[in-house]
């Protein structure tokens, strides 16, 4: 197995793990015995299990955002959603309803470590939420940033309730709402 099939299979194992049970629930035996890779290499790859939390939160922000953009913007102009600001809760009720939802990754990464975790760590969530707030505005119009506010807020609290009643209804009470926004302009 070379670096990238181990760094791609200690990824694939952190963000399981890390997910599921939580960052501090999880040590870094367990995570090299889920992948398969010595220990000796997992700490080549990371040196410390705070880089290797930052780059399974950069990976899956990644992963997230490019999901979530291809949804409201597919590549198909004929596929397009009717309203992209609308589709942003249609593509979040289908992601509620995943069976292995847990609510918001970032969020719960900050509810772990708090405002004094480590500062990758903290500047990995922070950019994502810019990054999802960045969507919103693009999708809202440049004249539209409190509409993009708004819907960060309606994002957000979706998710928060879904990871307390996971399934879509949190994500299709919020886009009623947030129709009746995007109505009144």
């Amino acid at each position: 197995m070379d670096d990238e099939e181990a760094r791609t299979r200690l990824l694939d194992a952190a963000e399981a793990l890390f997910y599921a049970d939580g960052i501090q629930a999880v040590g870094m035996d367990r995570i090299r015995t889920e992948s398969g890779v010595p220990l000796k290499r997992l700490y080549r790859l990371f040196p410390a299990k705070d880089s290797l939390v930052t780059a399974y939160l950069e990976r899956r922000d990644e992963r997230w955002m490019t999901s979530l953009r291809e949804a409201v913007s597919p590549p198909d102009p004929a596929g397009a959603p009717a309203s992209p600001l609308l589709a942003v809760f249609d593509w979040l009720a289908a992601w509620f309803s995943e069976p292995d939802f847990r609510g918001c990754a970032f969020l719960n990464a900050y509810g772990e470590l708090g405002a004094a975790g480590p500062a990758a760590i903290l500047d990995v969530v922070r950019r994502h939420k810019a990054r999802l707030r960045s969507l919103l505005a693009d999708l809202a119009g440049p004249d539209d940033e409190a509409l993009a506010e708004q819907l960060l807020i309606l994002v957000e609290g979706a998710t928060v309730v879904a990871a307390l009643e996971p399934g879509p209804m949190p994500a299709l009470r919020a886009r009623e709402v947030a129709a009746q926004l995007i109505n009144s302009r």
